[in-house]
């Protein structure tokens, strides 16, 4: 990871500007789904593209996150953000052990680089910090996403945040156990 710097954001640090050249773009061919209590990988083709709706509630997102008291990483190569991670500052379930990893990204020509993978440690360390014993993650679907996750020793979540669930149904319900790993 040779020339990626890895900072902690401030409010202050979110604007529009800040993904100007932050490209969220990403054909997805095929996608995990719950059948019946098994998962099945399916043939789903779509594109996702982020276009400037979406930056601006992200920016909108970010800040609350870090007003809260959450917290939010960015890996920047040559002064442009290339990733970034939130962590968000509410426990829940049923033993107010999971914080949410709320979001993970990098730019599509920066991936495969190690940055997503460096980004996730990070969110563990101040999840750890922030005495979470496990990240809850609700992850897209697809078959790249899930595999980053699986990578990274993700599971499916023993506990479902129905929230979350009816928010992105077809998203993949995870978690990350912080006490086994550190």
């Amino acid at each position: 990871m040779k020339g990626i710097n890895y900072k902690k954001l401030k409010r202050t640090d979110m604007g529009l500007t800040l993904f100007a050249k932050f490209n969220r773009y990403q054909e997805i061919k095929k996608c995990w789904r719950k059948e019946n209590g098994d998962w099945k990988l399916k043939e789903i083709h779509f594109i996702e593209q982020w276009g400037s709706d979406e930056y601006k509630d992200l920016v909108e997102e970010l800040k609350d996150t870090i007003e809260a008291g959450g917290v939010v990483f960015g890996a920047f190569k040559n002064n442009y953000i290339v990733g970034f991670a939130s962590l968000e500052n509410l426990f829940f379930g049923s033993q107010k052990e999971y914080l949410l990893l709320s979001g993970i990204h990098v730019s599509y020509e920066n991936r495969g680089m190690g940055i997503g993978a460096f980004l996730f440690a990070l969110v563990c360390e101040e999840a750890i910090e922030k005495g979470a014993k496990k990240l809850y993650i609700s992850a897209h679907s697809s078959q790249e996403t899930r595999a980053f996750y699986d990578a990274m020793g993700c599971v499916e979540a023993k506990e479902y945040n129905e929230s979350l669930v009816a928010k992105e149904p077809y998203d993949c319900q995870l978690e990350y156990s912080l006490t086994n790993n550190s």
